[in-house]
């Protein structure tokens, strides 16, 4: 397959700064592997150290592994705005894999869209990853529904 017309770690960078917010790429180190397709020569994820951080989705979206939020997080301020912090009781619950409604939402970043990728925060530091359901202004606006269905948990992780 013919390799692409543009530097890969290019292209990544553009995609992050697109859908997290300008400059928070300068957090992508240039020792980044990448993965691509053997059918289309595409990029399919991008790992750093052994470690996956995002998979590129064919809607031209990024699906953030823990590890890949926990990086941008420790890494770019802006990122922040990307992230959600639930209150203290949903801790346990979020950090299993399951939703966060609403009514546990203590704060959320202004970048937060509806079908975003987002981080899920506590003290510590990254507790689960998974897709906004609604943006920044609804969550805070709502006492009902789902806020982001969370699609892994570090305490539904085997490794």
């Amino acid at each position: 397959m013919n390799p692409l017309p543009i530097d890969p770690l290019l292209k990544v960078s553009r995609h992050v700064d697109a859908i997290f917010g300008p400059s928070v790429s300068d957090a992508l180190p240039d020792s980044l592997k990448f993965e691509f397709s053997r059918r289309t020569g595409r990029i399919k994820n991008f790992s750093l150290d052994g470690r996956l951080l995002a998979t590129l989705r064919t809607d031209g979206g990024l699906a953030l592994t823990i590890e890949g939020a926990r990086h941008f997080v420790e890494s770019s301020k802006q990122f922040r705005q990307n992230c959600v912090v639930p209150v203290e009781e949903a801790v346990p619950f979020v950090s299993e894999g399951r939703s966060l409604f609403c009514r546990h939402v203590q704060w959320c970043g202004q970048n937060v869209r509806a079908g975003s990728d987002v981080a899920i925060l506590d003290g510590e530091g990254v507790i689960a990853v998974g897709i906004a359901v609604l943006g920044s202004a609804l969550i805070n606006k709502y006492s009902r529904g789902v806020a982001v269905k969370v699609r892994e948990g570090i305490k539904g992780r085997t490794a």
